[in-house]
């Protein structure tokens, strides 16, 4: 008897020692670029040195067809810290602050929310673009999602990557600063590590880099590897160059500190490159539904608990990451409220068979025509609006009413395991498939939009 409980127990022992919830309060860090294209970086077999970038996908995950959640940035931001369509956020486009009252609704709950209330030290470090205080505005700051621990820009960093004045901590202004905006932001996350956070709580630490996106600028050092100092593709795979060397400085710490082993960290970008030479081959570019627009690196790394050196070919994107915190976490996914995500955990640890997605990815974006797509499976499915709307890239809130009841047209269907380019419209070869995907779109559309909030009454 005594035998029999012996070995009960050291069996229970193993078991926990090889599933996530063992973890005890595993530590989070999601590192973000701006703008970064689907083959920009060395392991997407893109022209840029990225060691540091290359090694998370060694000791992790890296998805193949990996997804923003919006062709354009506070939108996919939006997305990525609540697991919901951004149109349900009240984030329809990219935010202005000066001429919108867009912002990221108070009622969402981020995933700093759900970790502070877990005892996690939270913060913020970098772009943030979701809506900030202005003179003539009151909208959120950071502090209002959940986060202790700000050191941000509204939106780009000012002038250019090079010795930003814009960057703002806990609500002051801090003035200007000497330096690359990647590094600037690792040596606040690194000083936020050593001084700021609670030493005894885990952790949430949120890095949103600028680079890539322009105004850009990098060390002439670093930029010479890759072509003669005025090119500007030479100067955009610098400053993806100095941002992997960012990224190595803040894991080294971690190293440093003891806690790599129990910290999750998650590398992506909020939406595909606007030089369409590093989209690898996928249609169109940033702001565009087409793939070149939205699919994005994605690698998850967590020593111990994901399987390490794999790629994985099922279709995810930044939408999933609050849901796959709450499956890794053993964390309760939100009742209240739909949840557009689906938990890749299982996916993560080697368990592809357990895997369901409960609904389609699905991007909506006023500018793009086309203005929506939806990827089910190998499908992706695009069309049109039926109604007259600017393809301006300044959102006016004053369209809110007719994006929220208009409909669709021009309806395309792709097969992306045979047509990754999307060249060649099936729709007319397929039309029981294509009703059936239309279906599951306009169902999702119309749950998305009754969400939507009404910011032109505001």
């Amino acid at each position: 008897m005594k035998t029999v409980s012996l070995l009960s127990l050291l069996s229970f022992i193993f078991y926990l020692g090889n599933h996530s919830f063992a973890k005890v309060q595993p530590n989070v860090v999601i590192l973000l670029a701006d703008d970064l294209g689907y083959k920009d970086v060395g392991c997407y077999g893109g022209p840029v040195q990225t060691p540091a970038i290359d090694q998370l996908a060694k000791d992790g995950v890296r998805f193949t067809d990996f997804y923003s959640g919006c062709a354009v940035c506070s939108p996919s931001r939006a997305t990525l810290l609540t697991g919901r369509h951004h149109i349900r956020t009240g984030v329809y486009s990219w935010i202005s602050d000066e001429s919108q009252n867009s912002h990221l609704l108070l009622r969402e709950r981020t995933i700093a929310e759900m970790l502070k209330d877990r005892g996690y030290s939270t913060a913020h470090i970098g772009k943030w673009h979701l809506g900030l205080p202005t003179k003539n505005r009151s909208k959120p700051t950071p502090s209002h999602h959940g986060f202790d621990y700000w050191f941000t820009t509204w939106n780009n960093a000012s002038p250019s990557h090079k010795n930003p004045n814009n960057f703002i901590r806990n609500g002051q202004s801090v003035g200007p600063l000497e330096g690359y905006s990647c590094q600037l932001v690792a040596d606040e996350a690194i000083d936020w590590l050593d001084n700021h956070r609670h030493p005894k709580a885990p952790f949430f630490l949120n890095i949103w880099f600028h680079e890539p996106h322009a105004p850009i600028a990098a060390p002439d050092k670093i930029v010479s590897i890759y072509g003669e100092l005025k090119d500007k593709a030479a100067i955009y795979s610098g400053t993806i160059d100095n941002t992997d060397r960012a990224i190595h400085r803040v894991v080294e710490k971690l190293k440093a500190m003891g806690v790599r082993e129990n910290t999750l960290i998650i590398y992506a970008s909020d939406n595909g490159s606007y030089r369409e030479d590093r989209t690898g081959n996928l249609r169109a570019k940033k702001g565009s539904n087409w793939d070149g627009g939205i699919r994005v690196p994605g690698i998850f790394s967590w020593p111990g608990v994901i399987k390490q050196n794999r790629a994985v070919k099922e279709p995810a994107g930044l939408v999933d990451i609050l849901p796959t915190l709450c499956g890794l976490l053993n964390l309760e996914v939100p009742k209240d409220r739909m949840i557009d995500g689906s938990d890749l955990s299982t996916l993560l640890q080697g368990e592809a068979n357990k895997f369901r997605r409960h609904q389609p990815l699905f991007w909506h974006l006023q500018k793009s025509r086309p203005i929506v797509a939806m990827r089910d499976g190998d499908f992706s499915l695009v069309a049109n609006p039926d109604y007259e709307i600017s393809q301006s890239n300044m959102f006016q809130e004053s369209w809110i009413p007719i994006i929220k009841t208009g409909g669709y047209k021009d309806f395309q269907l792709f097969d992306l395991s045979k047509d990754p380019g999307q060249i060649e419209n099936i729709a007319s070869e397929n039309p029981e498939l294509l009703n059936k995907l239309k279906a599951k779109l306009l169902k999702m559309n119309q749950s998305i939009m009754a969400d939507g909030v009404d910011w032109h009454l505001q």
